[in-house]
């Protein structure tokens, strides 16, 4: 095999490939012999047909044929020596390329490579420099954590006979609305709690303003007008006046911070061992947190230190998954609001969010190169026990058994585990680099 490469670009190549003469004649000898056993030639039995006369009426067939199987043969075979890795082949159109059986076959491909990254300052002697971040969990927050826990285990009881209501209380209320002075079908609410300031509307309409100041017993009434374009008839350019009662009157109390407390809080024995739990896991997540921040930092010092070309085909494959993840999760969305959506203005929003995230998808696939770069110089691979770890940690994330995470990533086929892998990988790289960062002061 004869291979010419030509540089289009820092990360373009034309494969020029010559497949030998001797390599075409044999795969024409093995089309015709394997075309003879199989087709009937009036006069001659199975696999007796003479060549020239199979020549005469399948020669366009097993040329096809031949250039079917030659072609991505002989392109990984000139891929291997070239000791490239594509990310996009354009190959020749097998309809239109010419061979012959006795000449030598010649077609090109041209291959989108990734780039050669040189890798630097990411360990010593040069390790990346991080700024320190000296947070800690303060007494104060520990307090906050307490009294949120505090608000959940509150509970409501009775107010006093008199009290009146105010922002944040409770109240038992009914909530009836007439039309011209009669009861309006359907507008109608018993038993509602409804907490005052929360805005929260009933039936449609706001009552906190007209009921602080009241007490149980009283009555408020709200006129409520509707435009004359209200696809509701019965209230088209009408007023509907809403009769709402205080049935009772409740205030939410909160527990004593005391070691009863936080026995209904867990298994805890003492208020004492309460705190230092909450300060434990408030800490962890601050250590969390500080080395997230902290890996943040060194992919963008990453993407800022390598400059290189990004091919092209990995940042418009990143933005068609981004853009399809958007575009579904607002679908979702509609469909629970009952929305519909013009097919030309979801055109035009895929075209909105596709210029969006390009900025994003470009920063995404370089870190993805650079990280990958680091993995392949420091040796860095995927295990089982890797894979297994990793789907126990989002099967926690997400609430699920880890083997149903598990068969639910298999069901996406070698795609589905090789994106998994790569985000792995691509993982243990940033902790890497991250463990060979030096924190100055």
């Amino acid at each position: 095999m004869k291979l010419e490469v030509t540089e289009l670009g820092p990360i373009k190549r034309a494969l020029k490939i010559e497949v030998p003469e001797d390599e075409v004649k044999k795969h024409f000898v093995q089309a015709y012999a394997q075309l003879n056993k199989q087709v009937q030639i009036p006069g001659f039995r199975p696999g007796k047909a003479p060549q020239a006369l199979l020549e005469k009426k399948y020669a366009k067939t097993v040329e096809e044929d031949v250039v079917r199987r030659l072609i991505p043969d002989y392109y990984e075979r000139a891929v291997r020596q070239a000791g490239i890795v594509p990310v996009l082949v354009e190959m020749p159109p097998l309809e239109r390329a010419k061979i012959k059986k006795d000449a030598a076959f010649s077609f090109t491909a041209t291959v989108e490579i990734k780039p050669k990254i040189e890798l630097r300052d990411y360990k010593p002697p040069s390790p990346m420099s991080l700024k320190p971040d000296k947070r800690t969990v303060t007494d104060e927050q520990v307090d906050k954590t307490l009294e949120v826990l505090r608000e959940r285990q509150a509970e409501l009881h009775a107010a006093p006979a008199g009290t009146t209501l105010n922002e944040g209380d409770y109240a038992v209320v009914d909530v009836e609305g007439f039309l011209d002075l009669a009861p309006l079908e359907g507008a109608k609410q018993d038993g509602q709690l409804h907490q005052v300031g929360s805005k929260a509307p009933i039936l449609g309409i706001e009552v906190d303003e007209q009921l602080l100041g009241k007490k149980e017993g009283d009555r408020v009434e709200i006129s409520q007008p509707y435009p004359a374009s209200h696809p509701d008839q019965r209230l088209a350019g009408k007023t509907v006046v809403f009769r709402v009662t205080v049935k009772a009157v409740k205030q939410r109390k909160l527990p004593s911070l005391d070691d009863e407390f936080a026995k209904d809080c867990g298994p805890y024995t003492s208020l004492a061992e309460l705190k230092d739990k909450l300060r434990a896991e408030m800490e962890k997540a601050l250590k969390k947190d500080i080395e997230d921040t902290h890996k943040d930092f060194i992919l963008k010092r990453l993407v800022d230190t390598h400059h290189f070309e990004v091919p092209e085909t990995l940042i418009e494959r990143e933005v068609t998954a981004m853009v399809r993840q958007a575009m579904q999760q607002r679908q979702r969305q509609r469909a629970r609001t009952g929305e519909s959506q013009d097919p030309v203005l979801r055109q035009e929003e895929v075209r909105a969010l596709r210029e969006e995230s390009l900025p994003e998808a470009t920063r995404r696939v370089k870190v993805g190169l650079i990280l990958e770069a680091i993995a392949e110089k420091e040796g860095l691979t995927v295990g089982e026990e890797d894979v297994k770890a990793e789907c126990e940690r989002l099967a926690t994330d997400l609430r699920m058994a880890p083997e149903e995470l598990r068969r639910l990533i298999e069901s996406g086929g070698e795609e589905a585990i090789d994106e998994l892998k790569g985000r792995i990988l691509a993982d243990k790289s940033l902790d890497f680099v991250y463990r060979h960062a030096v924190i100055q002061g």
